[in-house]
């Protein structure tokens, strides 16, 4: 599904030169879920940027199911993105003038699905939204907002989804049942899910998880039900 070959970028500050990363390497397969823990600054969220094709890379490529992102152009990138990626913020993203069913139901309203708000109205009902449908974010909780933004993040089924912190600006419990609801989703989906975090009890629960310091991926864990380590 993924492949990074030599993947590198950095940020020139000044005079100084700032490496994010430094030729990472990672295959990820159709399916899988993998985190991304590290230190604040490391890059993870850089990472994720590259994943979805809104950043370029100083060097280095990388493949989404064999289309290789640095040829596409931005149109082509959007056209992916809207198509087979799901993205979860932390800040949620909501359009503030939108309702909640409206939200959910913007990705397949932008790619002209008829049923649209039907496919958005099931799954927020099966997400425990059905009685805040015509709410505005402003009118929800956060947690409630983030349900929302994981909604539209997986009402049209893509192939992928990249989720940036989506427990960080919750509660401990209510950041708890929102990961799980994600983790929950996404295995039913049977999407591949990569996901960035500091909360090792959420990250624990995927397929592996990899952290990234000072420009290099290592992984830390091996897959929950086999006693070896993947190569990276």
């Amino acid at each position: 599904m993924i492949r990074l070959n030599r993947l590198s970028m950095h940020y020139t500050l000044g005079a100084a030169r700032i490496d994010i990363l430094r030729e990472v390497e990672l295959h990820i397969g159709a399916g899988e879920r993998i985190a991304i823990a590290g230190p604040s600054g490391s890059g993870k969220s850089s990472l994720l940027l590259l994943l979805a094709g809104l950043e370029r890379p100083g060097a280095g490529s990388v493949e989404f199911d064999g289309v290789a992102l640095d040829r596409q152009s931005s149109d082509q990138l959007a056209d992916l993105r809207r198509d087979h990626m799901g993205i979860v913020f932390q800040s949620f993203h909501l359009v503030p003038s939108l309702s909640a069913l409206d939200n959910a139901a913007l990705p397949l309203e932008i790619a002209g699905r008829r049923d649209a708000r039907a496919r958005a109205q099931t799954l927020l009902e099966k997400i425990g939204l059905g009685q805040r449908l015509d709410h505005y974010p402003a009118q929800l909780s956060g947690g409630e907002q983030q349900r929302v933004a994981i909604a539209r993040a997986l009402v049209h089924r893509p192939k992928l989804v990249l989720a940036d912190e989506p427990t960080g600006n919750l509660d401990d419990r209510t950041g708890a049942a929102v990961g799980e609801l994600l983790l929950q989703l996404n295995a039913e989906s049977n999407t591949t899910l990569v996901l960035v975090t500091h909360d090792m009890n959420f990250a624990n629960r995927c397929d592996r998880v990899l952290r990234l310091h000072e420009g290099r991926l290592t992984e830390v864990t091996a897959p929950r039900e086999h006693d070896h380590a993947h190569a990276v």
